[in-house]
């Protein structure tokens, strides 16, 4: 499991990247031929889910500290959080890996 400090990192980095234009879906791909989504987009909403699911845990926690949030509601939040981040890092692991595989294949 992610320490917090580590968790904080990633989130902040995933929303300087989302507020400078697009970040890591732009110019990933077109649509697809067959008219489906591209790469660039779904990796674009992943991270965007991610983001708002960062952006929940901070308003829970905000509120909780205001005296207008119950516990149970912002551990559910980081909870949520943590398991999002905690996705997004396996796959992009596991993206770095087949990256690797495919570059040692032989020409």
């Amino acid at each position: 499991m992610a320490s917090p400090t580590v968790a904080a990192n990633a989130y902040a980095s995933l929303a300087r990247i989302m507020d400078a234009g697009g970040g890591v879906g732009a110019g990933i791909g077109k649509a697809a031929e067959g008219g489906g989504q591209s790469f660039g987009d779904m990796l674009k909403g992943a991270i965007g889910s991610v983001l708002d699911s960062g952006r929940k845990s901070d308003a829970q926690t905000i509120a909780m500290t205001n005296g207008k949030a119950n516990v149970m509601d912002v551990v559910t939040a980081v909870a949520e959080t943590d398991v999002a981040v905690s996705t997004l890092v396996s796959v992009r692991d596991r993206v770095i890996q087949s990256y690797e595989d495919i570059m040692k294949m032989p020409i």
